[in-house]
């Protein structure tokens, strides 16, 4: 079978592929169609936080395929609320609500702060100020929601309602307009936008801020999320309490899962009917997420932490590489070459990467074995310094 040649019949062009593809892997190795091994810095964009295939996460899908795969939410299923507990426990917010991706828990936040702002100050507060170099997703709203130009090109009119100030400006703070703004929408780590955290002040600003004007702060950890950082979610290494918290991807370990959680202030916000999802909170999907959100604890939480400050510490001032941003496990070499040729050269090397922006971006698995990590890191080293 000529996976390629299908690919390109019958599967719609809006992805330029790697030409590589994988068939197995076990960990953070993955196999090609010939048994070339490669050493997997992606995690599928972060998605499979313990690697592939692996041990626990396989038993606990496993045995909830053998009870139930799907039930609607009509019914109470023992995942659902397993998981949404833990949640909660883990951070201090108060409901969640699931659904099947970043774009949908960045959605339901949305839905949930227009609702917010209409309730307290009337049908003229909708508005939500995101950041400048942001990305929230791909549906027609969350585009909107997006601060960057290049996604929003050939999809106009966007939905209207946002606007966008610049990232770690805390004098535009006061831009904003507090009678028609229902919340303020970030990433403490700009992932799409090219692996750039936020600064300490800027948050910290911010929060106050919204505090003191009864806006909302919406916290999106799509990406960041789920121990990526170094920490659970990674506004908690800023010390900064949210109003609404998004996730995705690291979630469930592999499978479709989103999460959008409510605090205090928003927790009864949306009721009957207000919202829902055919998909959202699946029991073999919760099952996936229980089994990656009990082993995220605070042992692995640290060894994230030394793994990020050995890259770091080996990338920064390496021949061909000019910085390194980032936090934890989700970090951008900028490349004094292109990085989009360095992709290249290392998935022929054996190691993949991802690009963002004109960044190569690391994503590797959580608990990716230190002697995997090292050999890479020599491979991006060695390739950079050509």
């Amino acid at each position: 079978m000529d996976i390629k040649q299908l690919d390109s019949q019958y599967v719609l062009n809006t992805y330029r592929r790697f030409p590589v593809t994988i068939v197995s892997g076990k960990g953070s190795e993955v196999f090609d169609e010939n048994g070339k091994a490669y050493i997997d810095l992606g995690s599928g964009i972060g998605v499979n936080a313990f690697g592939v295939a692996d041990d626990v996460w396989q038993k606990a899908v496993c045995d909830q395929i053998s009870k139930v795969q799907h039930m609607s939410n009509l019914y109470y299923t023992e995942p659902c609320v397993v998981l949404a507990k833990k949640l909660c426990e883990r951070t201090g917010m108060k409901k969640v609500f699931f659904s099947n991706s970043g774009a949908e828990a960045n959605e339901c936040a949305i839905k949930a702060a227009r609702k917010y702002g209409q309730d307290k100050r009337g049908d003229g507060c909708f508005e939500i100020v995101t950041l400048k170099n942001s990305f929230h997703g791909r549906t027609i709203t969350t585009l909107a929601a997006t601060g960057q130009d290049v996604f929003h090109k050939n999809f106009q009119p966007l939905t209207a309602g946002f606007s966008h100030i610049e990232a770690n400006d805390i004098s535009a703070l006061n831009t904003i307009d507090t009678e028609k703004t229902a919340a303020v929408m970030v990433e403490c780590i700009q992932g799409e936008g090219g692996v750039n955290p936020l600064t300490k002040e800027f948050l910290e600003a911010l929060e106050s801020f919204c505090k003191g004007n009864d806006v909302l702060l919406i916290v999106d950890e799509v990406q960041a999320g789920n121990g990526r950082s170094g920490a659970y979610f990674s506004y908690m290494n800023y010390g900064i309490e949210p109003d609404l918290v998004t996730t995705a991807k690291g979630l469930a370990g592999g499978l479709p899962l989103g999460a959008t959680l409510f605090g205090e202030k928003t927790q009864s916000v949306l009721g009957f009917g207000d919202h829902a999802s055919t998909f959202g909170g699946n029991p073999v999907s919760c099952a996936a997420a229980i089994s990656i959100v009990d082993r995220i604890d605070e042992k692995l939480l640290s060894e994230v932490r030394e793994k990020s400050k050995y890259i770091i510490t080996e990338l920064t001032g390496s021949k061909g590489i000019v910085s390194v941003s980032g936090m934890g496990l989700m970090l951008g070499i900028k490349t004094e070459k292109p990085a989009s040729e360095l992709v290249a050269k290392l998935i022929e090397r054996g190691v993949l990467c991802l690009t963002a922006k004109d960044k190569l971006r690391l994503l590797p698995a959580l608990n990716i074995p230190f002697e995997l990590l090292k050999k890479a890191v020599e491979i991006i080293k060695q390739t950079c310094a050509e």
